[in-house]
């Protein structure tokens, strides 16, 4: 049967020659694939990083959960069943809370599992209907090493230098289970060289005390980027400016909403980050859920243009490198 993967990488070397204008053209926002194309392919599959390398996205995302025998493995979630056929291939395998959690899955045994698009659990309904149908084609987990040896192998044979975003997550949940994520995260890095600010490689974490540890105790010269969930005030961000070097909040934590003539509000929160010296990377940006913007482009020209954000975390980065070489 004719891999799937295959013909994206076809795209992928095909687009090499016909993006090398657009490349030049390239401003200075930064587009960061969000979960790989995850607009058009299940995210975190190996098959959407390789389309989100072929649409030119500047950085490619990896969230990063430690399987059992400590892989480091690229997946959204600490637990499984949302975007695998977990519950049938290991039934008896989930814990007292309902969940299947990768942590207790060896890397081999995760390789078995098949990967979808995103369901609801509750209901195994898609969370996005017009995506990739369900069951459809052959999707597999993958560990970070092996997508970085991809994203390095086709740097090399394209001439392009793509970077990676990866995100620890949830520290503390695996502290809990005996494990040092952050460390074993560290020393893949270290192991494919990216080591400095210099390289390309952007590291990100919500947890503050975590990411902060990464830089003081851990002793990292990545660029390392403070996700925020919720509105934060100067001295906040004063804190964040000690240890990172970028900030990452949803775009509505910027964009305001409309006043009653229309004009959309903007918060401090960018120039504040700014006046800083961080750098705003703000999430996530969809053309299936775009709320009160009457357009993609409409949502894009308000974060790039008047906002003035440096990059947008997206799961459409060929939308998103179109607006900004046209814009």
């Amino acid at each position: 049967m004719f891999r799937f993967s295959i013909v994206i990488l076809v795209l992928c070397f095909m687009s090499c020659n016909t993006k090398k204008e657009q490349l030049k053209l390239k401003k200075d926002k930064v587009v960061i694939a969000h979960r790989g194309a995850s607009g058009y392919l299940p995210e975190h599959t190996l098959e959407s990083k390789v389309m989100a390398y072929a649409m030119d996205a500047d950085f490619i995302e990896q969230d990063i959960v430690l399987s059992q025998d400590n892989v480091p493995i690229v997946i959204h979630d600490i637990h499984l069943e949302a975007v695998t056929d977990v519950a049938l291939k290991f039934p008896n395998r989930k814990r007292k809370d309902g969940s299947f959690y990768v942590i207790d899955f060896t890397f081999n045994e995760l390789k078995t599992l098949n990967v979808f698009e995103r369901i609801n659990p509750e209901d195994n309904n898609p969370v996005y209907a017009t995506r990739f149908p369900i069951n459809k084609s052959r999707f597999q987990l993958h560990s970070l090493q092996e997508e970085i040896e991809l994203i390095q192998g086709l740097n090399k044979s394209t001439g392009k230098n793509i970077g990676i975003y990866p995100e620890i997550k949830e520290p503390s949940f695996h502290k809990k289970e005996g494990k040092d994520i952050s460390k074993i995260v560290l020393k893949v890095l270290d192991d494919y060289g990216y080591r400095t600010k210099m390289d390309k490689c952007i590291l990100q974490c919500f947890d503050s005390f975590e990411l902060k540890r990464v830089r003081d105790e851990l002793k990292s010269e990545l660029f390392l980027l403070q996700l925020i969930e919720f509105p934060e005030d100067e001295e906040q961000l004063k804190e964040y400016a000690k240890y990172a070097d970028g900030i990452g909040p949803w775009y509505y934590q910027i964009i305001m909403g409309k006043d009653k003539n229309g004009h959309w509000q903007l918060s401090d929160l960018v120039e504040d980050a700014h006046n800083l010296k961080l750098e705003v990377h703000t999430y996530t940006f969809r053309t299936d859920k775009l709320g009160e913007f009457k357009s993609f482009e409409n949502l894009l020209d308000v974060a790039l243009n008047k906002a003035n954000v440096d990059g947008v975390i997206t799961d459409f980065p060929d939308k998103v490198v179109d607006f900004i070489n046209k814009n």
